[in-house]
């Protein structure tokens, strides 16, 4: 496991008016602080992919669909750097994902529809100043390959 991420499982608590899910709470071992929330899509067979960042932890879910989630450590200083993590998440394993600053991260949709992800960041998005370092999903830095393994 890379250094510094957290996996929450999640559970579905269902009745007959349709099903709840808590994912993050201020009372959570987990939480740190609030930056904001967000939503993202990602369409069937597409990768959005790779980003860290030098300040904020994200805490990652998937509320419809299926997604691969995988993360690299790029932090010189970890016991873990170097390090590639793979996880399945989504409405067939739901799953809360700490990343904490300087693992970078990337999703690739592998269900056949939209794939909805929710992000809680610990920092708002500074739009004159992003916390935000991008690489693209094919780079050299990182040794990973987006394909299916069918084996």
């Amino acid at each position: 496991m890379i250094d510094g991420v957290e996996i929450k499982n999640l559970k579905m608590i269902p009745d007959e008016r349709g099903t709840l899910m808590e994912i993050l709470r201020s009372d959570d071992h987990l939480f740190e602080k609030f930056g904001q929330v967000y939503v993202t899509t990602v369409y069937p067979g597409v990768v959005k992919a790779w980003h860290g960042h030098k300040l904020q932890t994200d805490f990652f879910t998937v509320v419809s669909g299926m997604i691969k989630m995988v993360l690299c450590d790029l932090r010189e200083s970890s016991s873990s750097n170097g390090e590639i993590f793979e996880m399945f998440i989504g409405q067939d394993n739901p799953a809360l994902i700490r990343i904490p600053p300087g693992v970078f991260h990337g999703i690739k949709c592998i269900g056949t529809g939209l794939a909805i992800a929710l992000n809680v960041p610990t920092e708002p998005y500074n739009h004159a100043n992003p916390d935000e370092e991008r690489l693209p999903w094919n780079t050299d830095q990182i040794k990973y390959d987006w394909d299916i393994n069918l084996s």
